[in-house]
């Protein structure tokens, strides 16, 4: 890559199919925006994806790209994440195949530190498939599948990540492109596993939660917030449920060893080199 490349210049040149008003467009500017200030190459970026609304971005996108099961976005960028560390590792989905399917990935991405950025779009709906309640619905929201409201409280993404020790944790809505471009960036410049919640409004099946609401909960991280203490940033999510606004901005950012250093002293500890190239190891099965 030679010249410098605009954030246009990101784009796939396949038109994204979101309904009009999705807040997934404001998302996937975002992305561009980002990737353009980094000057991330597109020969060393993948988006990985699952199913959804969503995890259809990587389709929108100048980069290598996986289209996977639902809810198996995480393990695929774990396994990418370790065979080519080179590589930027984006992950693009929403809140049923995050945190409903793919649950049961999200703590272990957190816990051992994988080397990736996971962008979540939260519309608190599953969209794709027309409007079933998602973990992250609120239970008074009527949708197809709960038409007298729902019997389970919503999910809380941001502690589920601060709590299995995510290590850069933003949030933002998605009518704030500048805000999303600078975590997205952030995560991306970030070395561990980062998380950036995106607030998107879904205007087809989630009346409740629309654009204007998500602007009406919503409050900037206080001035001075000290982005490396854990506990205050629990609280600042936490204040939501006692009926404050939900925070925007960096909540929280540390350095820890990620999964592919601690992989890569294993390797060192059992007499092999960190320095292994895996495609040579491949090339030992051929015939």
């Amino acid at each position: 890559m030679s010249e410098l490349m605009k954030a246009k210049e990101y784009q796939s040149g396949i038109h994204p199919v979101w309904c009009a008003g999705c807040g997934n467009y404001g998302a996937l500017a975002a992305v561009y925006r980002a990737l353009a200030e980094l000057q991330i190459d597109p020969a060393n970026l993948v988006n990985i994806s699952g199913i959804g609304c969503s995890s259809r971005m990587p389709y929108f996108l100048k980069a290598f790209k996986m289209h996977t099961l639902h809810g198996r976005a995480g393990p695929v960028a774990t396994g990418l994440q370790l065979a080519r560390p080179d590589l930027k590792v984006l992950v693009t989905g929403g809140d049923g195949d995050g945190f409903s399917i793919g649950g049961g990935h999200m703590p272990h991405l957190g816990r051992t530190n994988v080397n990736l950025t996971y962008v979540l779009m939260d519309n608190h709906i599953y969209g794709l498939t027309k409007g079933q309640a998602s973990p992250t619905s609120r239970r008074e929201m009527k949708a197809y599948t709960t038409p007298y409201g729902g019997i389970e409280a919503p999910m809380w993404p941001l502690l589920y990540m601060l709590t299995y020790g995510a290590t850069y944790v933003g949030q933002a809505f998605a009518g704030d492109a500048k805000m999303c471009a600078e975590l997205i960036k952030g995560g991306l410049e970030h070395r561990g596993m980062a998380y950036i919640h995106i607030l998107s409004q879904c205007p087809s099946f989630n009346k409740m939660d629309t654009a204007d609401y998500f602007k009406s909960i919503i409050k900037e991280v206080p001035e001075g917030h000290d982005v490396t203490d854990l506990r205050k940033a629990m609280r600042l999510v936490y204040k939501f449920k006692e009926k404050e606004k939900e925070p925007v901005g960096l909540l929280y950012k540390t350095q820890r060893p990620t999964l592919d250093d601690i992989m890569a002293d294993l390797v060192k500890q059992a007499g092999g080199s960190k320095d292994y190239d895996i495609r040579k190891i491949i090339d030992l099965s051929h015939p």
